[in-house]
Order: structure tokens, then C-alpha cells, then sequence
């Protein structure tokens, strides 16, 4: 079995090799720089480590993983667009240093170039690819359309806000997962063992997401901390939050939440995080982190290869869970 710094420097390598200085450079080198800023190419990663769990030659899944990250980091810019994010891993979003009309167009040819590379998973496993990665590729449009709707709404439900993330977030750890199972030979049970591993995987990962951007250090996190209380976004914290707040703390929720970013950002920020000590929300959330983190391991020690190779999905998994960037 590959480690994970073994399966990340064939990523690298394969990544960098990827030629965009294409004419117009106006479409291209947006989509050059993206994927060079880094990132944790999880994505990537789990394809190979999934295939690596059933072959020793991880090769025939490396067009299937990059296209995998291609399309994550697709979803990026448009994400970026939608949300007025203006830093993407420490750096200036494709909106702020090109406009965006740049970024949307630019991400349009990343999702056709996804495409393109999926489309050169061997012919065996071909067709099921392209169908679960379309479903997949839905799947998170219908998730982020749910996040959009969440923004005019005061009663979404933590059941909701956790559908939503499984969308927009979890299914594509899953299909990388699966799809690199199936290239490896793995029968259908244990690629599927795999995707619901990546799902309850995903579910604690965007959960850790949501704390990092209300508790984490804004020097390794790579965005502001914050963000998610300025845009009143309704993260697991904050449903919690609005749920629980009686009295005067829901007041004062309800009055920092009615507060313009603009004029007061850091005071909102500081008012609410400590709304959220206050309310113990911080602590339900990691106790839902780690449900999900406890049934993905529960579902990747019934894949039917020997416990030692499995060790590095069960060591990535853990350091997903307890990241602080």
C-alpha cells in the first residue's frame, strides 16, 4: 500500500504536468491559477487510495482522480462567486483578481475538462463512472441550491442543514471513493462499504469546516474567520444557536443577526462566537462530528481487505477530523 505523501506526490506530479497556457489566456489562466494554489487534494487522494486498497497499480484511476479535482475546484470558483468570497486558500478568489465573468466562464471549461478526463476511466468501468459522477455533479448543484435558499429563511432544521451538506459536500468524497474502488476490482459491496464511508467521512469534514470558521487560526484556515457569522450564513452552529437561544440571548442573537456586516464586522463576529460559548453550540456540533467520524470508520473496517492497508484511509480520515486548516 501507498501512503498518503506517496499518493499526493503522484497527484502533484500529474497536476503540474497539466498544460493551460492555452489561447485565449483569459480563459486558461484563471483555471492554472486555481489549481495551483494548493489544497488539500483529498479528493484526488481517495480515488487512488480506494483503487490502492484492491490493486498495486493505482495508474488506471489517475485520469479519474484528476478529473475529480478538476471539478471540485470548479465548484470553488462558482462558490466564490455566489458567496463574495474574496480569498480562496490565503490567496485572492478568480472573482477578485480577473472579474466574474472570468471566474464563471473559466470554471465552465474546468467542469467540461472534468468531464473530459473522467471519460478516460477504463472502458470496464466506464459507463457506471460517468453515471455516478453526474449524479454526483447534481447532487451538489442541488446542494448548493439548498444553501442559497437557506439564506432567506430563519427555521431551516439541523435535518435539513445535514442533507445539504451531504449534497454539497460528502457525495463527492464518496464518488471518488467508489469510483476509484471500482477501478481497483473492488466487488459492489465494498464499494459501496467505500462511498458510505466517504459520506459519514464528508459529513464530519464540512462539520469541522463549520467550526475552523468560527474557532480556527485565520493564518492556516486560508479564509477569514468569520465569514460564515458576517453573511448570517445557517451553519450547524448557528441553527443550534437560534434553536436554543431563550430570553435575552435570543434578543441578542436576533439583533447581531440584523446587524449590517459592514459597520461592525469584528464586534459581530466577537458577539456572536460568544453567543455560541454561551449556548454550547460548539460542543454539539463536535459531538455530531464525531457520529459521523465514528460510522465512517465503522463502515471502512467492513471493507473486506486486511486491516493493515486500510490504515492510511483510517489515518486520513482522523486527521480530516481533527485538522485546523
Amino acid at each position: 500500500m501507498k501512503s498518503f505523501n506517496e499518493i499526493t506526490h503522484i497527484i502533484l506530479n500529474e497536476l503540474e504536468h497539466l498544460n493551460w497556457s492555452k489561447e485565449p489566456p483569459g480563459l486558461y489562466e484563471p483555471i492554472g491559477y486555481v489549481l495551483s494554489l494548493g489544497g488539500k487534494r483529498i479528493r484526488p487522494a481517495l480515488t487512488l487510495m480506494a483503487c490502492n486498497l484492491f490493486t498495486d497499480d493505482v495508474q488506471p484511476a489517475i485520469n479519474s482522480a484528476l478529473g475529480l479535482e478538476i471539478f471540485h475546484n470548479f465548484t470553488l470558483l462558482h462558490d466564490d462567486i455566489m458567496d463574495r468570497a474574496d480569498v480562496r486558500r490565503g490567496k485572492p478568489t478568480v472573482h477578485i483578481k480577473w472579474d466574474d465573468n472570468t471566474a464563471i466562464l473559466s470554471g465552465d471549461v474546468m467542469q467540461i475538462e472534468s468531464y473530459r478526463f473522467i471519460a478516460q476511466t477504463p472502458e470496464k468501468y466506464l459507463k457506471q463512472s460517468l453515471d455516478l459522477f453526474s449524479q454526483t455533479a447534481a447532487e451538489i448543484c442541488e446542494g448548493q441550491q439548498y444553501d442559497v435558499d437557506f439564506e432567506k429563511r430563519n427555521d431551516v432544521k439541523a435535518e435539513e442543514y445535514l442533507e445539504m451538506i451531504r449534497l454539497k459536500t460528502a457525495v463527492l468524497l464518496a464518488c471518488s471513493l467508489k469510483i476509484g474502488a471500482w477501478i481497483g476490482g473492488a466487488d459492489a459491496k465494498d464499494a459501496e462499504l467505500l462511498y458510505d464511508f466517504g459520506i459519514n467521512i464528508g459529513m464530519a469534514f464540512q462539520l469541522k469546516d463549520d467550526l475552523l470558521d468560527v474557532y480556527g487560526n485565520e493564518a492556516t484556515f486560508g479564509k477569514k474567520i468569520g465569514g460564515d457569522i458576517l453573511c448570517n450564513k445557517k451553519t450547524y452552529l448557528l441553527i443550534h444557536a437560534l434553536e436554543n437561544a431563550k430570553g435575552e440571548k435570543a434578543t441578542e442573537l436576533q439583533k447581531w443577526l440584523n446587524t449590517s456586516s459592514d459597520i461592525m464586522a469584528n464586534e459581530k463576529i466577537k458577539a456572536i462566537t460568544s453567543l455560541f460559548n454561551e449556548l454550547g453550540v460548539k460542543t454539539i456540533c463536535e459531538d455530531k462530528m464525531l457520529f459521523f467520524y465514528s460510522k465512517g470508520i465503522a463502515n471502512l473496517e467492513k471493507v473486506s481487505v486486511s486491516t493493515n492497508n486500510k490504515q492510511e484511509l483510517r489515518n486520513l480520515a482522523e486527521k480530516l477530523m481533527f485538522r485546523q486548516e
